[in-house]
């Protein structure tokens, strides 16, 4: 055996420290430098889950809870906290601002309405766990480009639970008494659908390093559901308001940053420019124009103003030899001049409400239909509406009087202004002042749907919609709001013909494949960055990207 050494002098520890000194330091800036080669860019795609308390307020009405029990007295407000579950996507391009988002999943508006006292002096409770199945596509919106966000859409709720549980205890000053069971069941006049909005704001907790190709993000989030549109039954008055508090826990696979995408600079560009970084999102196959199908609802009411029975000006009448002509797939909404007019040519189809009808009622001579109108002057100004719109229905569509029947109310069937309210009564009491058009002819009403509040069956419009958002090419040039002025683009094709873009003070611009291309229908082209400074008054190329486009 040989004999070890154990006389360990200082000038050995001395080397031994250095040598494992120098050894830490390869291997960190080794370390380090795999780092710097390796860095992955945020995902544009995220796939996760949402979790979420859903504090719910009951306002309005509640009584008759079904056809079979009526409870002594009406209840009204109240209030719970229910579960919402749902997985989501999220698209989020990482340049912009913008983005969008969907969850869909398990939404409890599950409650207690406050206690009330019946008129044998017995404490009653009633309780709910209504709950729905919704689909929530939002839109998402960075204000600051940072980890906050904005988001804001429409929330379509298919109801699953509709049950109560029933509780009325005994007078206290008669103890004796026995209790009576307690009643449990379902409510009746439920609406199947509910379509309502949600606005919200939430922030992105980063989970994971540059480094990571795989991404992790915490957002906590809350929402506000406010109570139109949340009516869940067709009878009386109960509506629901939700305040939205949880956090969503989200995955993506980010893309890795290619060496040509980091920055170059001249020796005269100062160090706080270093963190800019120049890149180019291009599609090589761009779609230059797309067949898209858009289908518009249809609401059964026809809004007179006040103290009128005509037939409002905004509303598009035809005269009888037009009539021929219509179609309500022609309407001049096809062929639209911008791109983002979908808001406009819902209006349109809106004033076209009457002659859609028409021509609708024309093709199926079998179908009726019934005008009730509501005024606040009473039942004979209401018939009064109604009888305007069916002596243009027969005027100029020629549509058989027997067809059209004509009713007067005082108010709708379902209100808009309810007892007690205090609150924009002049809007509301316009909208009470409408005809409804009721039918029974499955023709002419919206599928899978009956009752006099059935929409009418929607339009669809099939548009050519030209440069679509998919054909755009996106030039991102990062940090360039802190570290320059502005910023333009040069494009070169193979030829060595120049197109110039700018200048932009935006970090992230996108310009449609169509603008570039030309009437070419393919091109390779040399793309660069040219910035300026106005402190120093530098102009300089800092990049180029090679660029592969085909139409």
């Amino acid at each position: 055996m040989k004999n070890i050494d154990t006389n360990i002098t200082p000038s050995k520890c001395k080397m031994v420290l250095k040598g494992l000194a120098l050894g830490t330091l390869i291997l960190t800036g080794f370390s380090s430098l795999q780092a710097q080669e390796t860095e992955y860019a945020p995902p544009t795609w995220w796939f996760g889950a949402a979790g979420a308390a859903n504090i719910n307020f009951y306002e309005g009405t509640t009584q008759q809870l079904n056809g079979d029990f009526t409870v002594p007295g009406a209840f009204h407000d109240g209030n719970g906290i229910g579960l919402y579950l749902a997985p989501l996507v999220e698209f989020r391009p990482p340049a912009s601002k913008w983005g969008a988002m969907l969850q869909l999943g398990y939404d409890s508006r599950k409650g207690n309405f406050d206690q009330i006292s019946t008129f044998c002096n017995c404490p009653a409770d009633l309780s709910t766990r209504l709950s729905y199945f919704t689909v929530e596509p939002s839109l998402r919106l960075a204000p600051f480009n940072s980890d906050f966000y904005l988001f804001a859409g429409p929330r379509l709720a298919f109801n699953m639970d509709q049950s109560f549980t029933y509780k009325q205890g005994i007078n206290p000053e008669f103890p004796d008494q026995v209790a009576n069971p307690d009643v449990k069941g379902d409510f009746d006049n439920i609406q199947k659908m509910l379509v309502s909005m949600q606005i919200g704001a939430g922030y992105d907790i980063q989970l994971s390093a540059d480094s990571r190709p795989t991404k992790t993000v915490l957002s906590p989030f809350i929402s506000y559901h406010p109570y139109f549109g949340q009516d869940p039954r067709t009878v009386e008055a109960w509506n629901v308001t939700t305040i939205r508090a949880g956090a969503a826990l989200k995955f993506g696979r980010g893309r890795k940053v290619l060496p040509q995408e980091a920055m170059l600079f001249p020796d005269n560009a100062v160090a706080a420019d270093a963190n800019v970084r120049f890149s180019v999102i291009s599609p090589e196959n761009i779609p230059t124009e797309r067949r898209v199908s858009e289908t518009f609802p249809l609401r059964n009411y026809v809004f007179f103003d006040l103290g009128s029975t005509k037939i409002p000006e905004r509303y598009v009448l035809l005269q009888k030899n037009q009539v021929a002509d219509f179609k309500e797939d022609q309407l001049e909404v096809l062929e639209p001049k911008r791109l983002t007019g979908r808001s406009d040519r819902e209006m349109v189809v809106y004033y076209n409400l009457l002659n859609i009808l028409g021509d609708r009622m024309n093709k199926n001579p079998s179908s009726a239909i019934t005008l009730v109108g509501s005024s606040e002057k009473g039942p004979e100004d209401g018939k009064a509406m109604a009888q305007s719109i069916s002596n243009y229905l027969i005027s100029v569509f020629g549509i058989n009087a027997s067809r059209i029947s004509i009713e007067g109310r005082n108010k709708p069937e379902n209100p808009s202004e309810q007892p007690g309210g205090t609150l924009e009564l002049k809007l509301l009491r316009e909208g009470d002042r409408r005809v409804s058009i009721e039918s029974q002819s499955p023709a002419l009403l919206m599928e899978f749907e009956t009752g006099n509040e059935t929409s009418l069956k929607p339009v669809e419009i099939k548009a050519l919609l030209i440069a679509p958002v998919d054909s755009y090419v996106t030039f991102n040039v990062e940090g360039a709001e802190k570290a320059f002025s502005s910023w333009s683009l040069e494009l070169k094709d193979e030829q060595g013909k120049g197109q110039n873009f700018g200048p932009y003070t935006d970090e992230s611009v996108s310009i449609p494949g169509k603008s570039i291309l030309g009437n070419k229908s393919k091109g390779n082209y040399k793309v660069n960055s040219l910035v300026s400074k106005t402190s120093k008054a530098l102009s300089l190329t800092l990049s180029y990207q090679k660029m592969k486009i085909k139409a």
